[in-house]
């Protein structure tokens, strides 16, 4: 099965912004050969034969079964490149961040729901990280309001959550330049009548070679498994 990015905009119905379960690019879960055994054509003395064999695995290769329990995260493909300012006003840039595994995401300081509890959960994220952030992992938050959010209220957004250390990165830039990222990334953002933002939380992560291997979508994602998923990035 092959990954692609998610469609955000076709998986949200109009008029709601993004309270939606997390969906996560991975592969589908199969038996060892790809395929389920039907009951109906294995007898019972087959069946017994399969589990001692499984058992007898169990046994000898520990290591193996736990690997396969632990399939490689999908390649979706190559991370879109950027330059951006971040709140500290200096140029970043995709390109830069190489050798590190990334989580980027959308954001914008004058959000009042989702955006607070998606950065709310990457700050308890960093703290199950420990050393390796800042150092091995860096978080990209991009907002998707250039017109209000300068670096000075990004600084400002960042403190707020105590998100404001060396591995934080909160970027802005002119308004075609975020409208292009965000699509290229398959997320949505739009400015409503009245000025509000229309938008869709995307949290990608990209791994040491620029490229993406998750995308959750929404903000009900366990703090647990996106550390499961950097600890994998780290690992390779």
């Amino acid at each position: 099965m092959t990954a692609r990015p998610l469609s955000t905009r076709a998986a949200v119905p109009k008029g709601r912004e993004d309270g939606l379960d997390v969906l996560r690019t991975r592969p589908m879960d199969r038996g060892a050969t790809g395929r389920q055994l039907s009951s109906d054509a294995t007898s019972s003395r087959e069946k017994f034969m399969l589990w001692r064999r499984a058992l007898l695995a169990a046994l000898c290769a520990p290591t193996a079964l736990s690997w396969a329990a632990q399939p490689r995260l999908p390649i979706i493909g190559p991370a879109p490149d950027f330059e951006l300012i971040d709140q500290r006003r200096r140029r970043l840039s995709l390109i830069e961040l190489r050798g590190k595994v990334l989580v980027i995401g959308f954001i914008f300081t004058t959000c009042s729901d989702t955006c607070p509890i998606v950065t709310a959960k990457l700050a308890e994220v960093q703290r199950g990280l420990g050393a390796d952030f800042g150092v091995r992992v860096r978080f990209l938050a991009i907002s998707v309001d250039p017109m209000t959010d300068t670096p000075e209220r990004l600084r400002i957004y960042a403190a707020k959550f105590g998100a404001d250390g060396p591995g934080w990165s909160f970027l802005t830039g002119a308004p075609s330049q975020i409208d292009e990222l965000v699509h290229r990334f398959g997320a949505y953002a739009r400015r409503a009548e009245g000025g509000a933002i229309d938008h869709l939380n995307l949290t990608s992560l990209v791994d040491v070679h620029g490229r993406l291997r998750v995308q959750y979508l929404g903000y009900r994602f366990k703090v647990a498994e996106m550390l499961t998923d950097l600890r994998a990035l780290l690992g390779e």
